[in-house]
């Protein structure tokens, strides 16, 4: 069987939440060892581990998927002795991730150099809120905090509402997917010199990042773009339309799409009538554009346009919830939701692993796992520790 891409590499990851750990989930995915680190219970009190482990709507179902394919371990860090125990695994591997408040792992003697003095090759993953640099380094910035100064808060939602939240942790997950596409570039420079390096990874700049052009719109012509809803202004049809049993979203923007969509809806003299033959003649009448469009499909099924939006090669479709995706043979052929077993949950269906690359496609082997699991076979099998110094060590609260 094919291994993931990233098979024989392995990643400490010290992160909880989701601004590190979906960093470590997008590479264990790809076949990474990730060993996550927790905390142990504290003397009279119950271990809690990475708060995602309770996090969820209906039940805590986020950890389970944040925490596919990893070796969770717990040990102390704010002690000497557990300190000393993450240089030995930083010894014995590729990557280092956290998502502390900037100075944290200093203040362990965790800090770059004195785990790059123990592998010069370390890569150092750091995600935070605001940068490892600037006066804001030290603030705490979550992921919301991220998105409002990014600027993606502004343009999120109906311009008659306060700005809105996407609904996801957008600016977490993009700090992530950043903090590892940055891990990826530093591994290509260590290929070529053997040297680590520090991927600082901010919240804020990988939302910044996704802002197109709206800083030099204003920096050249004075224009701050604004929330719109769910058009962008100049660009149509492209919206959602109401269907006799839904809403589906239409994208005909472009000339030659647009004709086809006038074709298909039996009207072909639309796409040369000097209203809407031009992109910028559609852009000037958007709404009278989304009016003719909304009276033709609110007659017809969600079925009944996509079929014809298919027929014509027409960009269509409509919007899911998780029954639609279930229920999808495109998602069902390409495996995109895969059911996982899991020793509670009976039911367990979660996204596969992404992107797909065609000699090492990756895999979900296990979900998240207890707190601890894989001690044994980290502390005795990778470091070589006795059964009776695992022993000492928990009794001391190290592990």
């Amino acid at each position: 069987m094919a291994q993931g891409a990233l098979d024989g590499l392995r990643l400490i990851e010290l992160g909880q939440l989701i601004a590190g750990p979906f960093c470590g989930q997008l590479m264990a995915d790809h076949g990474a060892e990730v060993i996550k680190i927790e905390p142990p219970a504290r003397p009279g009190e119950t271990a809690s581990g990475d708060p995602m482990r309770q996090w969820g709507r209906a039940k805590p179902l986020w950890f389970p998927v944040v925490a596919r394919n990893k070796k969770t371990i717990t040990l102390n860090l704010r002690e000497p002795e557990g300190q000393a125990i993450l240089k030995r695994l930083v010894a014995k591997s590729d990557f280092l991730l956290e998502n502390f408040r900037p100075g944290t792992m200093e203040k362990w003697g965790l800090g770059w150099e004195a785990l790059s003095a123990e592998n010069p090759g370390l890569i150092m993953i750091r995600v935070s809120g605001f940068g490892q640099t600037g006066p804001y380094a030290p603030r705490a910035g979550y992921g919301s905090i991220g998105e409002a100064m990014g600027g993606i808060r502004n343009l999120a939602g109906d311009p008659s509402t306060p700005p809105s939240r996407v609904g996801l942790s957008i600016g977490d997950s993009l700090a992530a997917t950043f903090a590892c596409l940055g891990a990826m570039m530093a591994l290509h420079h260590r290929h070529r010199t053997g040297q680590g390096q520090v991927v600082d990874s901010a919240i804020y700049e990988a939302v910044l990042a996704m802002m197109e052009s709206t800083v030099p719109e204003y920096t050249e012509a004075g224009f701050i773009r604004e929330r719109t809803g769910s058009i962008l202004p100049g660009v149509a049809p492209s919206n959602a339309y109401e269907c006799r049993d839904g809403t589906i979203i239409i994208g005909a923007n472009q000339n030659s799409v647009w004709a086809r969509m006038a074709e298909a809806m039996g009207r072909p003299e639309l796409a040369t009538d000097p209203r809407y033959a031009t992109h910028q003649a559609r852009g000037e009448r958007q709404q009278e554009l989304d009016d003719l469009i909304n009276a033709w499909t609110r007659e017809r099924t969600t079925a009944e346009v996509l079929a014809l939006m298919e027929a014509q090669g027409v960009p269509a479709g409509k919007i899911y919830k998780a029954p639609d995706m279930l229920d999808d043979p495109h998602f069902a052929a390409r495996e995109a939701l895969i059911r996982v077993p899991h020793p509670e949950y009976a039911n367990l269906v979660m996204q596969n692993v992404f992107p797909k690359l065609s000699e090492t496609p990756g895999k979900v082997n296990w979900p998240g796992q207890p707190m601890g699991a894989f001690n044994e076979e980290i502390y005795g099998g990778l470091l070589g520790m006795s059964s009776a110094e695992q022993a000492r060590l928990r009794e001391a609260g190290i592990i």
